[in-house]
């Protein structure tokens, strides 16, 4: 084999309006797929967010990132190479957990983790004898990706580091715990070191799904990024406030932010998704304000559309975090992913009204895919709607402008936090309506 086309999907595109701005990351997959392919084959990277796919190219085989959100997109792209007799392999958290559906539109499926079996894949492929299936192990993962698959690429300026994948919770909504099986495994510190060293950057997010779910490991790999003055930002639970020792090390290492799941604000909700371990509201601020003593800022995200819900729900989420100055907050329906406890447990029920949701030609993000407890399906997409507005307001932004400056006095932090929000606030119109799976290709010229 000569040559590998790597694809990475849009979620999707709307006529005469640019990409939407914060989706534009490095889409580390890719890069960890390219460290594993050997030299002396060219591998060349389309992604659709950024570019128009050359359908033509000359390659051996195209490989495909697929997420539930972009899987319409890029079962359209697999088919349109494969038209060509171009052979295609998809991997991602979606195929592994609907293999039998991304298979409809590839020569091979890669389940699971791809590290442990892209080598045979590759050596199938160059030998024209591609199994249907390939079952990667979800342990230990050793790769430095390899980054130059990006070059002349433009991509936000904030590298995308793992430190560990999977997470120790059963939240009912996640699918990722679905895969681990509640299971989190730590990359060795001294591979997360290296990695931050070669990626050039100085401004990161750890992409893990709980960067402290395992406290001492953190506490580690915290002392050891201290001294490469960086900064960054990762996504945790709050319970990480209960460490004062975890809390401290994480400022001292360069951390200014912590994407937070509140998700409810009703402890009965928490309970009934598999988060009982949440705190109460009373406990919650506390921490919170820990959190900030420590100079460290929270993007906090909410969930609408939980069992006991109503329509006084948005507005005490929105109270809440306006009280508690966040610097971001993201307030999202429920989604039924595949496969989740919450699917299977809504599809039970009879309450899923698109069951294939992610390959509905006419679903928009936003839409709402089941039956709420005690509103409508538009009332919640409105309702969500209103709160992003509400908190992206440009009184919000000033407030907590004028208050972050306490907590954090530096006038360039001030500056990214200012951009940043007012970039979110056109975003909530941007992302409203967005047609799912639709690239540049398929939009009306």
């Amino acid at each position: 084999m000569k040559k590998i086309t790597f694809i990475y999907p849009a979620i999707g595109k709307k006529p005469g309006q640019k990409y939407i701005r914060t989706w534009k990351m490095e889409p580390l997959p890719i890069a960890t797929l390219a460290a594993l392919t050997p030299e002396h084959i060219e591998k060349e990277l389309f992604d659709d967010r950024l570019e128009l796919i050359n359908y033509g190219t000359a390659t051996d085989l195209v490989a495909i990132t697929v997420e539930t959100y972009t899987a319409r997109r890029a079962y359209h792209i697999a088919d349109r190479f494969r038209e060509r007799g171009v052979r295609v392999v998809l991997g991602g958290y979606h195929p592994t957990h609907l293999p039998d559906e991304a298979a409809e539109h590839a020569d091979a499926v890669v389940v699971g983790n791809a590290e442990s079996v892209w080598e045979q894949v590759l050596k199938d492929a160059g030998n024209g004898g591609m199994k249907r299936r390939y079952h990667g192990r979800s342990g230990e993962f050793r790769v430095l990706p390899d980054r130059r698959i990006f070059r002349g690429k433009k991509y936000l300026k904030l590298g995308l580091v793992e430190t560990g994948r999977g997470c120790p919770f059963q939240c009912e909504f996640c699918h990722i715990t679905t895969y681990y099986g509640a299971r989190y495994y730590n990359r060795p510190v001294a591979d997360v070191v290296a990695d931050v060293k070669r990626s050039g950057r100085r401004l990161f997010f750890f992409c893990d799904d709980n960067f402290v779910a395992n406290p001492q490991y953190t506490i580690e790999l915290c002392r050891e990024l201290r001294k490469l003055n960086i900064r960054f930002a990762g996504q945790g639970t709050l319970t990480m406030a209960k460490n004062p020792e975890l809390l401290r090390e994480l400022r001292r290492a360069g951390c200014v932010l912590l994407l937070i799941g509140f998700e409810s604000m009703a402890d009965e909700n928490l309970q009934g998704v598999g988060k009982a371990w949440m705190n109460t509201i009373g406990e919650r601020g506390e921490l919170v304000d820990r959190i900030h003593a420590e100079g460290i800022s929270i993007y906090a995200s909410f969930i609408f559309g939980l069992d006991h819900d109503t329509h006084a729900t948005f507005d005490q989420a929105v109270v809440f975090a306006l009280e508690k100055d966040f610097y971001y907050a993201a307030f999202n329906h429920l989604l039924p992913f595949p496969e989740t406890p919450l699917y299977r447990r809504l599809q039970e029920q009879n309450r899923l009204l698109n069951p294939r949701w992610w390959l509905d030609g006419e679903y928009r993000y936003g839409d709402i895919a089941f039956q709420p407890g005690h509103m409508s399906p538009q009332e919640l997409t409105e309702g969500c709607l209103r709160a992003r507005r509400r908190f992206f307001s440009y009184p919000s932004i000033t407030k907590r402008a004028v208050r972050l400056l306490r907590r954090y006095p530096s006038l360039s932090f001030l500056w990214v936090y200012l951009h940043s929000n007012l970039n979110l606030k056109d975003e909530v119109e941007g992302k409203f309506n967005l047609p799912l799976g639709k690239g540049l290709d398929e939009l009306p010229k």
